[in-house]
């Protein structure tokens, strides 16, 4: 796992934002089909979800190739919400030929310590038996206003986990409280991983994650995949001091 500086592009707005990140992630796919026939990618909620329900169906790519993980997950129904599958779902997967057998989801009606460890087996099953970490070809990833990512929260002890794929968590200090969520070992291993912000209110947590020293650093700049790009609107990047 390399620690290369994280890349930086910034765009006027987040309209092109939006369309530089699906390009970035239609270049992924093609790379990632062209060197092992698939593209393992992992998707995040929040804001982003909306991003790419409004670039992806615009995108050129072999959908059938696409083998789709979320980073994290509220333990909730799909009916719910809170559900990111859901937000996807209705937002994105019923735009595009993608079958709903490469979606990789939770299961809802178990524990929700159950539930991580059913969520890492159908991961095993996918990468192969013997496979000893997955590497995700792309890991899309959210920035919380605490400097969060996935589910992993500034001073939580899961920042430390070092033996599993994919952990549950109880006590999130955003609701709701129960998810699951990939842990930094694979979150690190990914080929690439990309951040997109827009707005103004992003804006002192982007500084703080790309140019800050913090001890103990923030979720957000522990990411060290060997690739990591943030996709930054003029607003998101206004408090960067260094030359873009």
């Amino acid at each position: 796992m390399s620690h290369c500086k994280p890349k930086v592009t910034v765009r006027e707005n987040g309209e092109e934002v939006c369309t530089d990140l699906c390009t970035y992630i239609a270049n992924c796919a093609t790379e990632a089909v062209a060197n092992h026939g698939a593209f393992f990618i992992g998707l995040s909620g929040g804001s982003l979800a909306n991003t790419l329900a409004k670039g992806l169906p615009l995108i050129e790519t072999d959908w059938s190739k696409w083998r789709v993980f979320f980073c994290d997950e509220r333990h909730v129904p799909f009916d719910n919400a809170d559900s990111t599958y859901r937000v996807y779902k209705e937002g994105l997967f019923a735009k595009v030929p993608l079958s709903d057998k490469h979606v990789f989801k939770i299961k809802p009606d178990i524990t929700v310590e159950a539930a991580a460890l059913d969520y890492a087996k159908q991961m095993k099953d996918a990468f192969g038996e013997d496979c000893d970490w997955p590497i995700f070809d792309l890991l899309l990833l959210g920035m919380g206003p605490d400097g969060h990512t996935c589910s992993l929260f500034p001073t939580h002890p899961l920042l430390e986990e070092e033996t599993v794929w994919v952990a549950p968590i109880n006590d999130s200090p955003k609701p709701p409280p129960s998810r699951i969520t990939m842990t930094f070992p694979v979150i690190n291993r990914a080929k690439h991983s990309a951040f997109a912000a827009c707005g103004d209110s992003k804006a002192s947590m982007v500084q703080r994650v790309l140019e800050g020293d913090e001890k103990p650093p923030l979720p957000a700049a522990m990411v060290q995949s060997c690739e990591v790009c943030w996709f930054l609107d003029k607003a998101a990047a206004s408090l960067l001091t260094a030359k873009l």
